[in-house]
């Protein structure tokens, strides 16, 4: 998992039914900032960025990796497309540049 940025595309895992997959994805961080390896980084893009906000559980265990040195990065596009870039709980954010940057040096692996 060290080798990895993990880029998270939507406020939930999966296309089925919103609540079980806002819970997928609370359980995905959850069982993650658990592991020894963590992710190089974690980069929110489209809906993804609401993970970084008191509008989601997931914020909490963002936050939770930052503080075990994980980068947690916002689209800047998205957030301020979606208005949140100062609500924020977790995280920082970043431009296209530094995930091309860091795609180019590490796998990639997509929740959507």
């Amino acid at each position: 998992m060290e080798n990895k940025v993990i880029l998270v595309l939507s406020d939930q895992l999966g296309q089925g039914d919103k609540n079980l997959g806002e819970g997928i994805l609370e359980t995905f961080f959850t069982l993650l900032k658990q592991k020894e390896q963590k992710p190089k980084a974690i980069f929110c893009m489209n809906r993804g960025v609401f993970t970084m906000t008191d509008q989601s559980l997931v914020s909490v265990h963002l936050k939770e990796l930052e503080n075990q040195g994980v980068s947690v990065l916002a689209c800047k596009t998205c957030a301020d497309y979606y208005e949140v870039s100062d609500k924020l709980t977790a995280g920082k954010i970043s431009g296209m540049d530094k995930f091309i940057e860091l795609s180019s040096q590490y796998e990639v692996l997509t929740l959507s």
